[in-house]
């Protein structure tokens, strides 16, 4: 295991842990490239980039769950679950 240590992440304390990531060189150089672009170390470029994945991974998730459950559930349409129609009568002209 990597070092562990802390870091600060909108008022939390979370802990954190190396690790060691094998890049293709092209794909190393152009991350160096955007991070020192944005101010920022490598290292800080791909936790925010992994960071921003996960909670739009964990947002859609949750979006995809609710939308589900109204599929589910139904929506009304004020014909308390009758019809009083037949489907010719809707296409006649």
């Amino acid at each position: 295991m990597g070092r562990v240590g802390r870091f600060h992440k909108r008022g939390f304390l979370m802990e954190k842990q190396n690790i060691t990531l094998s890049l293709p060189r092209e794909v190393l150089k152009k991350g160096k490239m955007l991070a020192a672009k944005k101010g920022v170390s490598l290292n800080e470029l791909v936790r925010e980039l992994l960071q921003m994945t996960a909670e739009n991974e964990e947002g859609y998730r949750i979006s995809s769950d609710r939308q589900i459950k109204r599929m589910r559930e139904g929506i009304p349409l004020g014909t308390k679950g009758k019809i009083s129609w037949q489907r010719d009568e809707l296409h006649q002209r």
